[in-house]
């Protein structure tokens, strides 16, 4: 039973690092767009703004789950 428990969650862990991987990789892919608009609108105030407020949520929805995931890495460690 143990065993099949241990397997189990590393297989969910194994998961979980992809998914956070293919999740930086979307961030990257969703900023590319936005900053191709940035450069082809002439760099306004007005487009700059715009470019910085999806660029910051972008980010925030990248790094909040690797944020989340050293929290929990952290909380989760055995103290020794």
């Amino acid at each position: 039973m143990s065993v099949t428990l241990s397997a189990l969650i590393q297989m969910l862990l194994k998961a979980g690092a992809f998914l956070i991987l293919a999740n930086e990789i979307r961030g990257a892919l969703l900023a590319a767009p936005v900053l191709v608009a940035m450069y082809e609108a002439g760099g306004t105030w007005m487009t700059l703004w715009l470019g910085f407020s999806v660029l910051a949520g972008i980010a925030l929805s990248v790094a909040l789950p690797t944020l989340a995931l050293r929290k929990l890495a952290t909380v989760s460690r055995p103290v020794a």
